[in-house]
């Protein structure tokens, strides 16, 4: 059993700790636990948002990535990883937090070296060029599995890094968009699809499905630390728990939420509206003030809370 107190996540959180709290802007405490917006350098939209070893980065519209500096937020690059101006929805972060990979329209898919600057473009594997809707990598820079979300229905993987010729494909379900994917060891994982399904690999290839039977909502995002500790957002304010033995729903309102994050019990969702809630480990989930209407589409915790969505807008707490 996969010891879900030293995930990939928490390894990469202590990583980054100090460069998240150096990374706050002029005038932006995180102790404060209040949420600010912050200036963007983008009115497209953004759609995700990581921590690296080097602080924050989001991506979005027309292919943009951002980076979170201590002056603030700037562009690092415009076009996405062909220069084509494709759509970015989904990014995440080797375990080491040395490269930043993510995934667009039209097959895009790149990595970031965070370190030197370097972009390396892995798109259109297999010389598919349909949408990518999200991606989870796992192992460090270089050396990393990766797993890319397809709006077809289709799962792309490879354990090679990306390298060409070594991707492979797997419909997971009955072939409904995959919409997210996260996985919490090299080849251990879960993914939601448009078909309010969740589903599971032990190997990274095979999957078996979860959940949720008589689900009446979309799911949207999905955070895995363990086989027994998954969670998905959804519609209609959802947010569901899988606990090792059933499936918990909890109802936050109407605001439909795009992103999960919860690691020990504590955590963020965020969705329509401007809609953030904080969950306690004991208190459980409870709403947020936020200072944007803009609907949010991903949410990263760390010293330094970032969400992120339509518009450029990104709050920080």
């Amino acid at each position: 059993m996969f010891d879900d107190t030293a995930t990939r996540r928490t390894v990469l959180k202590s990583a980054t700790a100090a460069v998240a709290a150096a990374a706050v802007p002029t005038g932006v405490q995180a102790a404060e636990r209040t949420w600010t917006a912050v200036e963007s350098p983008t009115g497209n939209t953004l759609f995700d948002v990581e921590s690296t070893a080097d602080g924050a980065y989001a991506v979005g519209g027309a292919g943009v990535v951002l980076e979170r500096t201590p002056k603030g937020w700037r562009k690092v690059l415009d076009g996405g990883p062909s220069g084509n101006g494709n759509n970015l929805y989904g990014a995440d972060v080797t375990d080491d937090g040395k490269r930043l990979w993510f995934v667009g329209s039209s097959g895009a898919i790149g990595e970031l070296d965070i370190e030197s600057g370097v972009l390396n473009d892995h798109s259109a594997p297999m010389d598919v060029t349909n949408n990518f809707n999200d991606v989870s990598v796992t192992g460090e820079a270089g050396s990393t599995n990766v797993y890319v979300a397809g709006d077809s229905g289709k799962l792309y993987y490879s354990f090679e890094n990306g390298e060409t010729g070594s991707w492979e494909d797997v419909t997971p379900a009955s072939g409904s968009a995959i919409n997210a994917v996260d996985f919490f060891d090299d080849r251990s994982g879960h993914i939601v699809d448009g078909n309010q399904t969740v589903l599971y690999t032990r190997d990274g290839t095979t999957w078996d499905r979860l959940g949720i039977a008589n689900a009446d909502y979309n799911f949207y995002g999905v955070d895995a630390d363990g086989f027994d500790d998954v969670w998905v957002a959804g519609g209609g304010g959802s947010i569901y728990r899988w606990n090792g033995s059933e499936w918990r729903r909890t109802d936050n309102g109407d605001a439909g939420l795009r992103d999960v994050e919860v690691e020990n019990g504590e955590g963020l969702t965020v969705g329509g509206g401007g809609a953030v809630f904080d969950r306690d480990a004991d208190a459980g989930w409870a709403a947020e003030q936020t200072p944007t209407g803009a609907n949010l589409k991903a949410v990263v915790r760390g010293d330094v809370d970032i969400a992120v969505g339509a518009g450029g807008a990104i709050v920080e707490r």
